[in-house]
């Protein structure tokens, strides 16, 4: 009887530290990439980029186009990274702009 009692006790200790474990990791990323478009998108298309969570098992970019839609794109691609600077430049000439 003994024996059981103290199986069930470690049981429902490993269950509560897995709980409480899985409670403090907090949620995922909101968006990963698994695929990717390969076809270069014309620099006008884009609005704005963000950088996927450095959690995603794939990093990634998400290109925001015009027509309000998100794009995965690899960041390593030279077209990307040349887009990305492009994006940086124009976003830095607008602020400096406004001041």
């Amino acid at each position: 009887m003994a024996a059981a009692r103290l199986t069930l006790s470690v049981l429902v200790l490993i269950l509560a530290a897995a709980t409480l474990t899985e409670g403090l990791r907090g949620a995922g990323p909101k968006r990963c990439c698994f695929r990717f478009n390969e076809n270069e998108v014309p620099v006008d298309n884009v609005v704005g980029y963000v950088r996927t969570s450095q959690r995603c098992s794939k990093s990634a970019i998400l290109l925001q186009t015009v027509a309000r839609r998100s794009l995965c794109v690899r960041p390593s691609a030279p077209w990307v990274k040349e887009l990305i600077s492009h994006l940086d430049a124009k976003s830095v000439q607008g602020e400096r702009s406004n001041l």
